[in-house]
């Protein structure tokens, strides 16, 4: 009977130390597997943040395409409301869809360069000129032959101005 309680005793010994190794076995397995998907969800989120700054950056170059045709119209309107009328509602006509032009632009994030009085920037402004003027400092921007504009950090046109000194 000693013996049999001995050999009882033994295979449930071999019986736990294959139980042991399955559980050590499902513990690396399971470690493996939420390591995966560690990575897995991290490279999803990775992707979510790449494809919404794509879709920001396209959607931005879009909006600037299509400004870009527009630019000549709104140049074109600010001339109209410079020339002399004599008719004040025809210069407040002009002056109400050249604000509302403008108001559209800014609601896109369309943005005037400021020039006029800012140190020149080849980044934002193409010279067109250059002038002697005592009164401003070195390279200065004096005076703007034609407004640029700006979406985010990209200039969709840059300002033609006339350099100081």
């Amino acid at each position: 009977m000693a013996e049999e309680k001995q050999e009882e005793v033994s295979k449930n010994a071999d019986e736990m130390m294959e139980l042991k190794k399955q559980i050590d076995s499902q513990k690396i397995e399971l470690a493996e597997t939420e390591d995966r998907l560690k990575r897995v969800a991290a490279e999803f989120d990775n992707y979510k943040k790449r494809s919404l700054k794509e879709r920001e950056t396209m959607h931005g170059s879009l909006v600037a395409d299509i400004v870009v045709n527009f630019l000549p119209v709104l140049d074109n309107l600010e001339k109209a409301l410079e020339a002399k009328t004599e008719d004040e509602n025809y210069k407040q006509g002009i002056e109400l869809v050249l604000k509302q032009f403008k108001d559209v632009l800014t609601a896109n994030g369309v943005k005037e360069i400021e020039a006029v009085g800012q140190p020149f920037d080849p980044e934002l402004h193409e010279a067109v000129s250059s002038v002697v003027d005592e009164s401003l400092g070195e390279k200065v921007v004096k005076e703007e032959y034609r407004k640029g504009y700006i979406i985010g950090n990209k200039v969709i046109r840059h300002s033609m101005v006339i350099v100081a000194n």
